[in-house]
């Protein structure tokens, strides 16, 4: 066993019927790492969660979660990890305190009530034991379901959209917690559909259509893109997107408010699709590829393959 792993998988696959939802993904996340994974709705990122904490069995697939097997071990596995839902998943009716009293009833928490009184402190949650969970907002609701994740001291926490619906405040603070844990030795692994939150974490997957297709730092993947990125601001500089869409040498084009994001892959055929466009009222600049930019190309490259197979 690798004990710089906390997660080790290859050929990870999961079907309903003559559907596969996640196929033959490979995964490795050092201990004590900030792991972000990314794809849109429906590209098996839940699912393959699912399978590393031992809710549902891979149809194949092999390798270690926290050093045991993903397969044969999936109780053990169930023990060490806190799994934090993308729907809160807490009892609405009973208090904060009451909540996180059951959880840790459920894992055999020894001086529970210590245990629960410091977990209510550490989230910031204290003053507000006795609230119910059904009037807590949607950032309160995300303190609840981190603290009751992280109750029986885990050592990975898997994170389905944490910060989904709550607001940029909530995001920040949940963030800075996920940070503060990792520093302690949690290793963390977190779906998210947010850029800013991706680069926050310390190497990025990217799904889709439930395979791999891209890994590595944030920084890499733009590096690795082979994206060549243009930028037009100026009033409605997005409505320029519906002309230069299709032109030779445009991959891609992506509206960012008042600017528009034009990419290819080849320079010198992209500066020639946009030499009619540079025009007052609009400023034209080379820029380096956001991470978003290198997703939506990442997507329309695997939809072609796909096409073509």
């Amino acid at each position: 066993m690798n004990e710089e792993l906390a997660i080790d998988v290859q050929g990870m696959t999961k079907r309903f019927g003559d559907r596969t939802v996640v196929n033959d993904i490979a995964l490795q996340v050092r201990t004590g790492e900030i792991y972000g994974f990314l794809g849109p709705n429906g590209s098996g990122k839940t699912t393959f969660i699912r399978m590393l904490c031992g809710l549902l069995r891979a149809d194949a697939g092999s390798g270690t979660c926290l050093g045991y097997d993903v397969i044969k071990d999936s109780e053990s596995i169930k023990r060490h990890v806190g799994y934090m839902t993308q729907k809160f998943s807490f009892w609405e009716d009973l208090s904060i305190a009451e909540n996180l009293d059951f959880v840790a009833r459920m894992y055999g928490v020894k001086q529970r009530r210590e245990v629960v009184q410091k977990s209510i402190e550490q989230l910031g949650l204290a003053g507000r034991e006795r609230q119910l969970a059904g009037e807590l907002s949607g950032g309160w609701k995300q303190r609840l379901a981190l603290a009751a994740c992280l109750i029986h001291q885990p050592k990975l926490l898997l994170l389905d959209e944490p910060t989904a619906g709550v607001d940029p405040e909530a995001r920040r603070d949940f963030w800075d917690e996920i940070h503060s844990l990792a520093d302690e030795g949690m290793t963390v692994l977190v779906s998210t559909h947010y850029m800013d939150e991706a680069e926050r974490c310390h190497e990025i997957t990217y799904i889709f259509n439930g395979e791999l297709i891209a890994t590595g730092t944030a920084d890499q993947l733009i590096a690795d893109s082979g994206l060549v990125t243009f930028e037009a601001v100026g009033p409605r500089a997005d409505r320029l997107g519906r002309e230069l869409t299709g032109k030779p040498g445009v991959v891609m084009v992506a509206p960012f408010g008042q600017t528009l994001h034009v990419s290819g892959t080849n320079q010198s055929a992209l500066e020639h699709a946009i030499a009619p466009f540079r025009r007052e009222p609009y400023q034209w600049s080379e820029v380096q590829p956001t991470l978003e930019d290198v997703f939506i190309h990442l997507m329309q490259r695997s939809d072609k393959q796909s096409e073509a197979a």
